[in-house]
C-alpha cells in the first residue's frame, strides 16, 4: 500500500507538468501565427516581438528561430539575424529554410565561402530547391568579383574595382569591407565627395570603424587639407593600431606638411636653392597626391623664377598643371614666365587655360565667387602684362632710334 501510495504521488507531480509543456507549446505556436500575420502585413517589428515571444515559450523549437532570423534580414540586421539562423540549424539540422537563412545572411554580410558551405548543405538535403542553387551561383559570383578586385588593386585599375565592388555589393549590401575598399579606390580615382559618403555611411552605424576613419583621412588628404587628414588617421590608428594604410598615410601627411612648410620658410628667407630642394624632396614622398604635388610643382616653379631658370620654372608649371588642371594660379604663373617678346604666346595660352577648362558639372554654388574673381584675376593678369609688353618695345625702340642718330 506504501508503494502504491507513493507512485500515486509521482503520478500527481508529473501530470502538471505534461500539461503545462503542452500548454505552452500551443501558446508559443499562437504567438508565432500573431507573428506570421504581422510579418505578412511588413510590420517587422511586431513580427520580431511576437517570435520572441513564441521562442521564450518554447526555446527548442527550430521554426521559430527561422522565423525571427527571417524577420531580422527583412529589418537589414544580418548579423543578429546569423546568429538566430544558427540556431535553428543546431536544433534541427534538417532545417532547409534555415540553411538557407544562414548561407543569405553570411553572403549579405560578405563572407562568400560560408555562405557556400551553407547552401551545399542546404543542397544536400533538397538538391531541387531553385532558391540554394540562385544563391550558391551568386555567392560564387562574388568570390570571382572579390579575386578580379584583388588583382586590379594590385594593378591600380581602380575603377575596374568600383565596378566589381558595385556588383557584389548587390549581393553583399551589408559587406562594410567591400563598401571601404570601393570608397578607397573612389578617393584614389578623384571622386572624394562619392568616397566621404561611403565612409560617412559606415562611421553612422559604427564610428569606431578603422578603415572608414582611414578612407575619410584619405579623402582630405588628397584634398590637400593635411592637418584634418592627420586627425582621422590618428583616430583610426586609436582604434586599430596595427593598420598598416593608416600609419603609412599619417607617416606621409606629417613627413609632406613638414617639408612644404620648411620649403615656403626657406623661400621666404631667400635661401632659393634650399627651398628648391625642399620642394623637390616634398615632391617624391607621395606620388598619389595630386594636389599637395600640383602646389608644389608651383612652388618649385617659383623658385627656379628667383634663380633665373625660366625654362625651368615653366616646366615646373606645366607639371602642375598636368596634375590639377583646375589649377589657376600655375597657368598663370607659366605665362608670367613665357616668352615676353611673343605676346601672342601669353595670349593663346591664357585663352586655352581660361574658365572652360574648369570642370562644368557639377560645380558647387560656393565655388562661383572664386571663379568669377579668378577670371577677372586673369585679365588683369593678362592686361598687365600685355603693358609691360609695350613698354619694352618702346623702350627697344627708343634704343635703336638712339643708336641710328
Amino acid at each position: 500500500m506504501a508503494a502504491a501510495a507513493e507512485c500515486d504521488v509521482v503520478m500527481a507531480a508529473t501530470e502538471p507538468e505534461l500539461l503545462d509543456d503542452e500548454e505552452a507549446k500551443r501558446e508559443a505556436e499562437s504567438f508565432k501565427e500573431q507573428g506570421n500575420a504581422y510579418y505578412a502585413k511588413k510590420d517587422y517589428n511586431e513580427a520580431y516581438n511576437y517570435y520572441t515571444k513564441a521562442i521564450d515559450m518554447c526555446p527548442k523549437n527550430a521554426s521559430y528561430y527561422g522565423n525571427r532570423a527571417a524577420t531580422l534580414m527583412m529589418l537589414g540586421k544580418f548579423r543578429e539575424a546569423l546568429g538566430d539562423a544558427q540556431q535553428s540549424v543546431r536544433l534541427d539540422d534538417t532545417f532547409v529554410r534555415g540553411h538557407l537563412r544562414e548561407g543569405k545572411c553570411h553572403l549579405s554580410l560578405g563572407n562568400a565561402m560560408a555562405a557556400c558551405r551553407s547552401f551545399q548543405r542546404a543542397l544536400e538535403l533538397d538538391h531541387k530547391n531553385a532558391q540554394a542553387q540562385q544563391e550558391f551561383k551568386n555567392a560564387n559570383a562574388v568570390i570571382e568579383y572579390e579575386k578580379i578586385a584583388e588583382t586590379d588593386f594590385e594593378k591600380r585599375d581602380f575603377r575596374k574595382v568600383v565596378f566589381c565592388m558595385d556588383r557584389a555589393l548587390e549581393y553583399a549590401p551589408a559587406c562594410h569591407r567591400f563598401k571601404i575598399l570601393k570608397a578607397e579606390c573612389l578617393a584614389m580615382l578623384g571622386r572624394y565627395p562619392e568616397a566621404q559618403s561611403v565612409a560617412s555611411d559606415i562611421l553612422r552605424m559604427d564610428s569606431t570603424n578603422a578603415d572608414a576613419l582611414y578612407v575619410r583621412g584619405l579623402c582630405l588628404y588628397y584634398e590637400d587639407c593635411i592637418e584634418k587628414a592627420v586627425q582621422f588617421f590618428v583616430q583610426a590608428l586609436r582604434m586599430a593600431p596595427d593598420h598598416e594604410k593608416a600609419c603609412v598615410a599619417c607617416r606621409n601627411a606629417k613627413a609632406l606638411k613638414a617639408k612644404k612648410e620648411d620649403g615656403n620658410k626657406a623661400f621666404k628667407e631667400g635661401n632659393y636653392k634650399l627651398a628648391y630642394e625642399l620642394y623637390t624632396e616634398a615632391l617624391g614622398i607621395d606620388p598619389n597626391n595630386i594636389k599637395t604635388n600640383a602646389k608644389l610643382y608651383c612652388n618649385r616653379g617659383t623658385v627656379n623664377s628667383k634663380l633665373r631658370k625660366l625654362d625651368d620654372a615653366i616646366e615646373d608649371c606645366t607639371n602642375a598643371v598636368k596634375l590639377d588642371d583646375t589649377y589657376i594660379k600655375a597657368y598663370l604663373r607659366r605665362a608670367q614666365w613665357w616668352d615676353c617678346s611673343s605676346p601672342r604666346a601669353i595670349f593663346i595660352d591664357l585663352q586655352r587655360r581660361r574658365l572652360h577648362k574648369l570642370p562644368q558639372s557639377p560645380m558647387p554654388v560656393s565655388y562661383a565667387p572664386h571663379v568669377t574673381w579668378t577670371q577677372n584675376n586673369m585679365k588683369k593678369q593678362y592686361g598687365t602684362m600685355r603693358k609691360c609688353i609695350r613698354r619694352r618695345k618702346q623702350k627697344n625702340t627708343n634704343s635703336s632710334l638712339k643708336m641710328h642718330s
